[in-house]
């Protein structure tokens, strides 16, 4: 049998024998590797190989430079780090401008190959535990369908391995059409649920539920407009070009039995689970549905959170040894906050909110926030969508309390993005401004920071040397509420959809929907962007719904605050957010200093490597490249 190496920790191969000095040292077995044969052998170093395969989904989207980025929720304040490559069309390949490792092409096929050593290897495995065996192998089967749905949804079709290559195999391999990297994922998930089913696992494992919400996903994807060769080629003449278009969507069959195979997954799921607060019949309030969304965001790990928020958590990327070892969280926390949060508490301001995305967000009575109204724009954060607030951070949004070094600037802990009047001509620059005297070069650019996915208690500290322990939520049953709309939707099922629709917005204190045809379409994809924010699908819901040019395409919009004092008012010092003493304007205005977004359509598609096409002749690269 062919051996494979494992390298594991000194603590799991503290059983092997130490060599006597009697044996032959022909015959030593290394002290920190195990092989093939020992790790099949054994159930505790079978699952530490499945967990390896777990290791490859890295931080989830807990990355420094988030996929938001390249959307149009989110900045990446930070030049230098190749973001504009992508987002201003100049992507080649031989530039590919910044890509994460959860879905690049090179670390997804190791992730597979790992995937397909255990699949190959668990049926055969010799310890006696067969409900343990079958568990690993479903556990196996749904990575693998994971991150072949990754490779899927950046490049489309892509080469199906199903086994590990050994050596002297030739490696070449064509890409397999769109319609059969689906079929593969849906059978490995299929699969899995089967054998996943009836196992109680810790949180972070892949489950029974989680496979069939993947599935759903995938489903939801492959019956879009983008994957919907007729209806793609017709809105783009780059793809309609594109001489193999199997390898991105369907040439034929019928688009609404795809829709009804996403509507049958997605409503499986549902069926399945009962998600967090969805048995609302009118709008929660104000107060509780904020902390109804934050707590989501927490995932009930959080003190000020509701723990029944994990049962949304259908799959997640949490603390446990899943993950910690492999990847390095420091005391199971992650530096979410330190990358993101604002600059006068010693962060990062990575990915901060656009204007695009603070406008989405709707009045709390349903109507859309606009600019042309005098009462919006002269206090454009009061009563909007609960979301809101638990999302992003604005000027003049309460906060922690600050840190030591800071405290005397901004007693009041509240954000800081704006300029205001000293009483002299001149202004005071926010705290948490780039003009700052605390750490200028990590303040946003847009003005606004990141709330979500920040633990808001005051004890969990977020500065350099603070972590917190927040979920990733790779697979929410919120999602396949929506997706089970969007299905019916597509199949004009209306009434159906705002039903599920409407537990959403209740759940989040917002008024039923009750349009109907494309503006009842539109409520709906607003809905999904508000609700999933930040999580990593409005890359991929732009593009399958074909929106990109006019939304990922649009040059980046910021706010400009200035506070001028009222008649007969003094400034206050230290500064502090007050409409009766000050006098608040907001200007939306372009951003231009690290990016100037535009769209091209061969953006639909990440493009293969250079090296990646020279190594493999059989590849084909996608449209536009």
């Amino acid at each position: 049998m062919r051996k494979i190496r494992l390298i594991l920790t000194l603590s799991l191969v503290s059983f092997l024998v130490p060599m006597s000095c009697n044996d032959d040292f022909l015959n030593t077995k290394p002290l920190d590797k195990i092989s093939s044969d020992a790790t099949w052998a054994d159930e505790a170093l079978s699952q530490a190989f499945v967990f390896n395969i777990y290791s490859f989904l890295g931080y989830g989207g807990f990355e420094e430079q988030m996929l938001a980025a390249i959307t149009d929720e989110a900045m990446f304040t930070h030049a230098g780090r190749n973001i504009n490559t992508v987002t201003e069309g100049a992507e080649s390949p031989s530039n590919v401008g910044w890509m994460s490792g959860t879905y690049e092409w090179n670390n997804m096929y190791l992730a597979i190959r790992e995937a397909n050593i255990a699949i190959k290897e668990l049926p055969e495995a010799t310890f006696t535990n067969q409900d343990k065996k079958d568990q690993l192998l479903g556990e196996a089967l749904f990575m693998r369908a994971y991150y072949y749905h990754q490779l899927l949804r950046f490049y489309g079709g892509v080469p199906i391995i199903d086994k590990p290559y050994g050596l002297n195999e030739d490696y070449s391999i064509e890409r397999s059409s769109f319609g059969e990297v689906v079929d593969f994922i849906v059978a490995d998930l299929d699969e899995a649920a089967s054998l996943l089913d009836g196992k109680e696992l810790e949180r972070g494992r892949a489950n029974k539920i989680a496979a069939m919400a993947l599935k759903a996903r995938v489903l939801l994807y492959a019956a879009s407009d983008l994957h919907d060769m007729p209806t793609a080629s017709a809105n783009s003449s780059m793809l309609s070009a594109f001489s193999a278009k199997d390898l991105i969507g369907y040439t034929s069959g019928s688009q609404t039995t795809r829709w009804q195979a996403a509507k049958a997954a997605a409503k499986a799921v549902l069926d399945a689970g009962t998600g967090y607060k969805m048995n609302y019949v009118a709008p929660a309030p104000f107060d509780e549905a904020k902390a109804n969304y934050i707590s989501l965001s927490m995932g009930g790990g959080s003190k000020v959170a509701d723990a029944g928020a994990s049962a949304d958590l259908l799959f997640e990327r949490t603390h446990t040894p899943l993950y910690t070892v492999e990847n390095n969280w420091p005391l199971g926390g992650i530096h979410f906050g330190i990358n993101n949060g604002p600059n006068g508490y010693h962060n990062w301001a990575g990915n901060t909110p656009i204007q695009q995305l603070v406008d989405d967000y709707e009045m709390m009575d349903g109507s859309r926030f606009d600019w042309n109204n005098p009462i919006h724009k002269a206090d454009p954060y009061a009563n909007r969508d609960p979301r809101f607030y638990g999302t992003i951070l604005f000027d003049g949004a309460d906060w922690k309390p600050r840190p030591s070094d800071v405290a005397t600037l901004d007693p009041a802990n509240e954000i800081q993005t704006g300029y205001y009047a000293n009483g002299s001509g001149g202004l005071v620059n926010g705290v948490d401004t780039r003009e700052s005297s605390v750490e200028n070069w990590n303040g946003s650019r847009t003005h606004y920071y990141v709330r979500k996915f920040i633990d808001p208690d005051p004890s969990v500290v977020e500065n350099q040397s603070g972590y917190q322990v927040v979920p990733w939520p790779f697979l929410r049953y919120t999602e396949a509420v929506l997706n089970y709309a969007e299905a019916c939707l597509e199949l004009g099922e209306e009434a159906e959809a705002k039903a599920w629709l409407n537990k959403i917005r209740f759940r989040a204190g917002m008024p039923a929907i009750t349009e109907s045809g494309a503006a009842l379409m539109n409520r709906y994809r607003n809905e999904r962007r508000i609700e999933l924010a930040y999580e990593e699908h409005r890359y991929h819901d732009a593009r399958r719904w074909m929106i990109a040019p006019t939304t990922l395409g649009r040059p980046i919009q910021e706010i400009y605050i200035e506070a001028s004092l009222k008649p007969g008012k003094s400034p206050l010092s230290p500064y502090r957010h007050d409409k009766t003493v000050y006098t608040y304007s907001y200007t939306p205005q372009l951003n231009t200093e690290n990016e100037s977004r535009k769209w091209d359509d061969k953006m639909y598609y990440r493009p293969l490597t250079r090296n990646e096409v020279s190594r493999n002749a059989k590849l084909v690269q996608n449209p536009g490249y």
